[in-house]
């Protein structure tokens, strides 16, 4: 988790983490169907990052902490075999996964 800082990641809202996940998530589909696959990987490896944060920094306390982290460890494997396996259709799928969570938090300002 390089370059993430922690603390000011667990002050984001759950939507707004999910919302910036989401930027990556998209960027990496974006570069997988373009063909360009360092910057595919780079977008991948900070989508990553910023998971790996979520689940780390938690919700703790939650009642639904169970079901948050269930939620993102299945998107975060779901993500990690479509990236490798170079599979465009359920990138897309996760794209407009975390999209929701941007829209939401757009409606929200």
């Amino acid at each position: 988790m390089e370059g993430i800082d922690l603390e000011r990641w667990r002050a984001l809202p759950l939507i707004e983490q999910m919302a910036n996940i989401g930027s990556e998530v998209g960027r990496t589909r974006k570069w997988t169907e373009k063909g360009n696959q360092r910057m595919a990987e780079s977008a991948f490896l900070r989508a990553l990052d910023l998971i790996d944060a979520t689940i780390q920094t938690g919700r703790y306390g939650l009642n639904s902490r169970g079901a948050l982290l269930k939620e993102i460890l299945r998107a975060r494997d779901l993500f990690t075999e479509s990236y490798i396996s170079s599979d465009c259709q359920t990138l897309s799928y996760l794209d407009k996964y975390f999209g929701q969570f941007a829209l939401a938090v757009r409606r929200n300002k």
